[in-house]
């Protein structure tokens, strides 16, 4: 029983909670009730900001204090639960959590566990994967849970935007539990079809509590600005304009990091936040945004789920999100407890190439699934990284696959190694194949949401079919007037010249794939030096002649030759100094050995044609993963060594994406007898969404 006072009073918990005279707003105090005097399962649909975590905080010490055991959440996301634990220590609430960032207070948290002396253990669904917590901890508190919580619960839906494979696991939990045991999932971004899915996984006799989702305070505006250059000078002049702080969101790391650099060099403090930054950085990041110190961060959907700032002025979308429910869920974050803030919906020509990537990519097709089972059914086990050695398929895709087949039984895991078991598997092509076609459907309602002239917030609710949809009277298409359309010419072609002389790094890379090749193993020594990237493929700046020279001229201008050789000289300024220039043989003959031959020329330096092509392979950009990449390099690229010249390097590729070209040929120059290598490229593939 919990050790602090104890009481049964809803109201007198909400003040507790959130001060005197605070009041539950229309369903709050249904569900509390459901799940303390029924014992139901409950589904909370209720849009963002309305309180779901109070129900489950309120219900969890009430139940406690009448001797239930711990409830357990199952959260997404760590900063979520770095939150929550400050929320339940309001209410006396003791509240502890298991991650892979605190192994080492597991053993503490396991014994708390026992004596009772844990009110909330909070964890991942990663969790569940984990061999020791499934094997050891989930067993020992499997009887005596005392509630059940899926926060942001769409996510065990395939049809949802943010399906997570892993919250798939969290049907085992639900079987398992006792019947009386109440189960509590909240999400403000689930239409019917989620909710009925959601509804058949948490068993029979469902409760779902649903409310209105339009927000009374959020002016909606939607700008079609296609181009990158203009967008960005949009941002430069109304940003300053907008109310308070926001976030603006970028579908690639890519352009968070160069929007946040644009906008502070207009002296606009705008910070990047992405999934690639360390748990630290973003913590820090996040505190910073809510005490209101940056104007914006310049985010990707990492700066999602569990971020709470109720006086959020403005959320801003450099590009358009694939379906109305993201959009939702995102422009949902501004205007909790202000009176007025912004939701801009920006679009750019890269939009629904981005979208369609993510769509592909969703689920890994039956042939790659079968490729994965029979290359298991050929090994008696297998690593990750020797199962990528031996399948053509992207890394986030095996993990995935792995994932899903592990749910289905048609895999195991023992440490890190994967084997095929006796299990039968088929996948259910019917129904991904509607999963698939809904999520173009979502993309083709939300490129109409751009041209559509009645109500955005109506035509956002009834896309998730929202009870009560109706016109909010607030957005720019029911006042009649709204921000800017119009971008200053002369902020436009400053944007060009940032992207122009923005440099993208390339990392080098420090150790070769595991079991990838033979031959090559553990350390890269010594590695490439630190290198750079003219463009973006595509992109504004040098992005877009980068595409026309290799695709519709057949050769380099003489405009990227002068631009790379200033952009080498007056601002990488790499040291050591290239004392000589090679290329990466091209398939397209001579196309990057003329352009790095006109590159040196216009250095001063000597060109040395040393790199040789020995055989006939693939090309490069449809090997899927690491191994294969390096493999598929290996098995074509050769030096001709008498050809190479002492001293640094400067080696020249066209366009990089895995960078592993680039590494196995400066591996080979190294070993051949030069210096230090420096790679260039004129431009680095558009990826990462993280």
């Amino acid at each position: 029983m919990h050790s602090g006072g104890s009481t049964t009073d809803p109201v007198a918990l909400l003040a507790d909670m959130l001060g005197p005279g605070a009041a539950f707003r229309n369903g709050q105090r249904e569900a509390i009730e459901a799940i303390v005097e029924d014992s139901a399962r409950v589904l909370v649909v209720q849009r963002t900001g309305w309180g779901k975590s109070l129900v489950y905080w309120i219900a969890t010490r009430i139940r406690r204090d009448r001797g239930s055991g711990p409830t357990l959440i199952i959260s997404p996301l760590l900063s979520l639960m770095r939150n929550q634990i400050e929320m339940a220590a309001r209410l006396g609430i003791r509240a502890a959590t298991i991650h892979s960032g605190n192994r080492d207070e597991w053993q503490a948290v396991e014994a708390s566990l026992e004596a009772d002396a844990v009110d909330v253990l909070l964890i991942s669904p990663e969790r569940l994967a984990n061999e020791e917590f499934a094997l050891r901890i989930l067993p020992a508190i499997q009887g005596s849970i005392g509630m059940l919580v899926i926060d942001e619960a769409h996510c065990i839906s395939d049809w949802g935007h943010d399906f997570r494979p892993d919250y798939r696991r969290i049907g085992r939990i639900i079987r398992l539990i006792a019947p009386g045991v109440p189960i509590l999932g909240t999400t403000a971004t689930a239409n019917d079809r989620v909710i009925a899915d959601v509804v058949e996984q948490f068993g029979d006799r469902v409760t779902v509590i649903r409310g209105p989702l339009a927000r009374d305070t959020l002016r909606l505006d939607a700008i079609a600005l296609a181009d990158q250059a203009e967008r960005m000078a949009w941002l430069a002049e109304q940003i300053p304009r907008l109310p308070g702080s926001g976030i603006i969101y970028t579908l690639t790391v890519a352009d968070s990091e160069r929007v946040a650099a644009w906008l502070r060099s207009r002296g606009i403090d705008a910070r990047p936040y992405n999934g690639q930054m360390a748990t630290e950085e973003r913590e820090a990041l996040e505190a910073a945004l809510v005490a209101n110190e940056p104007k914006a961060l310049v985010a990707t959907v990492a700066l999602g789920m569990g971020f709470d700032k109720p006086d959020l002025g403005f959320v801003v979308h450099f590009q358009r999100p694939g379906s109305a429910i993201a959009y939702y869920q995102q422009v949902g974050r501004a205007g909790r407890a202000v009176d007025r803030a912004y939701g801009i919906l920006l679009s750019g020509r890269e939009d629904d190439e981005i979208a369609d990537y993510f769509i592909r990519t969703a689920f890994p097709p039956t042939a790659r699934m079968e490729e994965i089972l029979s290359a298991l059914e050929s090994v008696e086990s297998a690593t990750l990284g020797q199962l990528l050695r031996m399948v053509n398929v992207p890394r986030g895709q095996v993990d995935q696959a792995l994932k899903l087949l592990e749910i289905d039984g048609a895999v195991a895991k023992v440490g890190s190694r994967y084997t095929r078991t006796p299990t039968p598997w088929r996948q259910d092509e019917v129904r991904i194949a509607r999963v698939v076609a809904t999520r173009r459907a979502e993309l083709h309602d939300m490129r109409a949401y751009l041209s559509h002239d009645g109500c955005r917030m109506e035509y956002l609710v009834r896309l998730l079919d929202d009870p009560e949809p109706r016109p909010c009277g607030r957005c720019n298409n029911d006042v009649g007037r709204g921000l800017p359309r119009d971008v200053d010419a002369a902020i436009v072609q400053d944007a060009v010249t940032f992207l122009r002389r923005d440099l993208r790094p390339i990392g080098p890379k420090r150790r070769w794939p595991p079991d990838a090749v033979e031959g090559l193993s553990g350390s890269i020594d010594p590695p490439n030096e630190a290198g750079i990237a003219l463009s973006i493929y595509g992109d504004a700046g040098w992005g877009r002649a980068v595409a026309d020279g290799k695709y519709r001229h057949g050769g380099y201008s003489d405009a990227l030759v002068i631009a790379a050789a200033a952009a080498i000289r007056d601002r990488w300024k790499p040291d050591p100094r290239p004392e000589w220039v090679t290329a990466i043989p091209s398939a397209k003959r001579g196309l990057v050995g003329d352009f790095a031959a006109a590159l040196a020329r216009e250095l001063g330096l000597p060109y040395a044609e040393c790199l040789i092509v020995i055989a006939a392979a693939a090309p490069q950009k449809e090997m899927e993963n690491s191994a294969q990449q390096l493999r598929n390099v290996r098995a074509k690229l050769s030096v001709d060594e008498p050809s190479v010249l002492d001293g640094p390097v400067l080696l020249v590729d066209d366009i990089t994406d895995s960078g592993w070209t680039l590494t196995y040929a400066g591996s080979l120059l190294r070993n051949a007898g030069s210096g230090a290598v420096l790679p260039f490229a004129l431009a680095a593939a558009a990826r990462g969404s993280g």
